[in-house]
C-alpha cells in the first residue's frame, strides 16, 4: 500500500501563496487518482481538488477554483497543491489522499489512503 506525507504548510498573510507537497512511498503514485481535502476547526472534511493518474485532468471545489492548482510529478512520486490568493477561510488542515478509482474522485469515501495532514493558517 502507499504511504503519504504532506509538507509545505505554514502561516501566511491573506493574498499570499503556499505550495503543499505530498510525497508517496511504498507504491508508485501513478497507480492512484490523487486528491487534496481540508478540515477547518469545527467543520467536516471537505474536498479541495483531484487529479487523474496521468495528470491530464483536474477537478476543483468551487471555493478554490481559479486560485488553487493541483499537479503531480509521477517520476518524483509527488503531488502538489499550489495555493494562491489565500483567504482566511482557507485556514485548515490539508490532507493528501490516494484513490484506487480510475476516474476523478471528489468524495472522501473514494479514498483509501490518507496522509497525516499539514496545517495552513491564513491571517487577515
Amino acid at each position: 500500500q502507499v504511504q503519504l506525507v504532506e509538507s509545505g504548510g505554514g502561516l501566511v498573510q491573506a493574498g499570499g501563496s503556499l505550495r503543499l507537497s505530498c510525497a508517496a512511498s511504498g507504491r508508485t503514485v501513478s497507480m492512484y487518482t490523487m486528491g487534496w481535502f481540508r478540515q477547518a476547526p469545527g467543520k467536516e472534511r471537505e474536498f479541495v481538488a483531484t487529479i487523474s493518474r496521468s495528470g491530464g485532468r483536474q477537478y476543483y471545489a468551487d471555493s478554490v477554483k481559479g486560485r488553487f492548482t493541483i499537479s503531480r510529478d509521477n517520476a518524483k512520486n509527488t503531488v502538489y497543491l499550489q495555493m494562491n490568493s489565500l483567504k482566511p477561510e482557507d485556514t485548515a488542515i490539508y490532507y493528501c489522499a490516494a484513490s484506487n478509482d480510475y476516474d476523478l474522485a471528489y468524495r472522501s469515501r473514494a479514498y483509501g489512503y490518507w496522509g497525516q495532514g499539514t496545517q495552513v493558517t491564513v491571517s487577515s
